[in-house]
């Protein structure tokens, strides 16, 4: 049987949380959830643990004493996934600006040409995003040029969010040496795993705008991005990591 976690870190996503747990849940197909919720004032911990009388062993929550940053959530739901022996571990985002039904295609890709990460990407074929206005569309399609022209990645989406990894790669990636907090973490893991030489691959996905609730990007974010990339890249030079 596949063994399948889907990681969502949350803040304030009392709007949506519900209406994605079911929609993952109505899958073909054996997904677990695990919520990492970063003390949400809207109580979203609180509707989780409302659901999890609905989904007995299959929807778990971790609760985090503050809003402590995108990157630390994951490695968090990360260390939560290895302990518990799960295969392949999701990374999603709770607003449905991932389609839950294209975890199956990630899922499958993965599986069928033994890969070890599978991103979700908006850029591989064209730009495959909805709602965003044009100046967020192109922020987020320059950001990922750079950070492919910085660290010589052959990744169209490098600042991807819907992403595919299993057991092994976890393994095989020091999650300790992770640095980055906001949005770049989603760069360093992909970095990590071309650095590594592991094998991966991008699958098109519509990306989609959330229609509740608000974005959590910031300046100190984009920042962190530009900055930081240029620094992992200098340190890999230098470590040979």
């Amino acid at each position: 049987m596949i063994n399948s976690l889907v990681i969502v870190p949350t803040y304030n996503e009392i709007e949506n949380i519900e209406t994605l747990i079911t929609a993952v849940f109505d899958l073909v197909g054996n997904f677990n959830i695990l919520i990492v919720d970063d003390n949400s004032p809207d109580r979203t911990a609180l509707k989780v643990i409302e659901l999890q009388e609905r989904y007995p062993n299959k929807l778990f929550l971790e609760q985090r004493q503050g809003k402590l940053g995108l990157g630390t959530a994951y490695i968090h739901g990360f260390k939560w996934a290895l302990k518990r022996d799960y295969d392949y571990i999701f990374e999603m985002d709770a607003d449905f600006s991932h389609n839950p039904k294209d975890l199956n295609l990630l899922l499958d890709a993965c599986i069928s040409e033994n890969l070890d990460m599978v991103i979700g990407s908006r850029y591989v074929k064209g730009v495959n995003v909805v709602n965003w206005p044009m100046s967020r569309v192109l922020l987020s399609y320059l950001a990922s040029k750079y950070v492919k022209f910085i660290t010589g990645m052959p990744i169209h989406d490098t600042t991807a969010g819907f992403v595919c990894y299993t057991k092994k790669l976890l393994q095989t990636i020091n999650l300790e040496d992770i640095k980055f907090v906001g949005y770049a973490f989603q760069i360093e893991m992909k970095y990590k795993t071309y650095l590594k030489k592991l094998k991966y691959k991008e699958i098109p996905v519509i990306f989609t705008d959330r229609a509740q609730g608000t974005s959590k990007m910031s300046k100190g974010i984009i920042s962190e991005a530009i900055f930081g990339v240029i620094q992992m890249k200098i340190k890999s030079l230098f470590t040979n990591k």
